[in-house]
Parts: structure tokens; C-alpha cells; sequence
């Protein structure tokens, strides 16, 4: 299992264009993903289980990865993130 803390920086949080980049991206990896904010908790490859976290600036979501491929999916994620300037 592999983790990644992330803080999210975009003003408008996780909003609906860089969520679909982002979810199309772990879509390609076996393993599972999971995203976590708080209590939340959500699937990472699917769209609206990650819109509905509500993700904010400021807050710092967890991804976890767990299975085949998972340093190749981490290390996927986090380039992701930062490319969709989240």
C-alpha cells in the first residue's frame, strides 16, 4: 500500500474539470484507489464520489493506493495534481 498527502491549492478546490483529469488518470491503474479528506472518503476512479468530498482549498486529501501497480499509480496522481494545477 502507497500513500500521498496532498494539499489542494486551486481557489476553486477540486472542481469538475481537473476531478475528470484526475479520475481519468487513476482509471488507467489495476490497483484500488481511495481518496480521503477528513472523514470522507471516497473511490478515485469514480467522478462523482470524488465532486461529492467537496473538496476546498486548504484541505489536505490522502490517495491511497493498494495492489498492482501502485508505485506507478501514486507516482501518477502526483504528477496529476500538479499538472492540473490543484
Amino acid at each position: 500500500m502507497k500513500e500521498l498527502s496532498y494539499t489542494i491549492t486551486d481557489p476553486d478546490g477540486i472542481h469538475a474539470r481537473p476531478a475528470g483529469i484526475l479520475v481519468k488518470r487513476m482509471q488507467e491503474f489495476p490497483c484500488n484507489i481511495t481518496i480521503t479528506s477528513g472523514e470522507k472518503k471516497a473511490d478515485g476512479k469514480r467522478l462523482f464520489a470524488l465532486m461529492k468530498m467537496a473538496v476546498k482549498k486548504g484541505m489536505t486529501i490522502t490517495i491511497t493506493a493498494e495492489g498492482e501497480d501502485e508505485d506507478s499509480a501514486i507516482a501518477a496522481v502526483a504528477e496529476t495534481l500538479r499538472e492540473a494545477g490543484l
